[in-house]
């Protein structure tokens, strides 16, 4: 198991900092930061789907995210993955 935990922690530092950095006035970076908040979004599909393809099964990841299997699927369940709508 890698320390996942504490590069967490990093990066929400390092995302508050850059917030504050823009805060500040620095208009320019606005896009740069929707295009980050685009990015997350796409690694978050990716490391669910990767997990799915472990094994994990929508519950699992629901139970982490305390949301329900059904709202974990509807938002990252793939409409082409050929998965029923009943999947666990």
């Amino acid at each position: 198991m890698v320390e996942n935990d504490e590069y967490a922690a990093f990066l929400r530092r390092a995302i508050r900092a850059y917030s504050r950095r823009v805060a500040a006035g620095d208009i320019e970076a606005v896009g740069d930061m929707t295009a980050l908040a685009d990015e997350i979004d796409t690694a978050i599909q990716d490391a669910i789907s990767h997990l799915r393809g472990h094994g994990y099964s929508w519950a699992d990841i629901a139970l982490r995210l305390h949301i329900t299997r059904q709202a974990a699927q509807q938002r990252w369940g793939s409409p082409t993955s050929g998965e029923p709508d009943s999947a666990a």
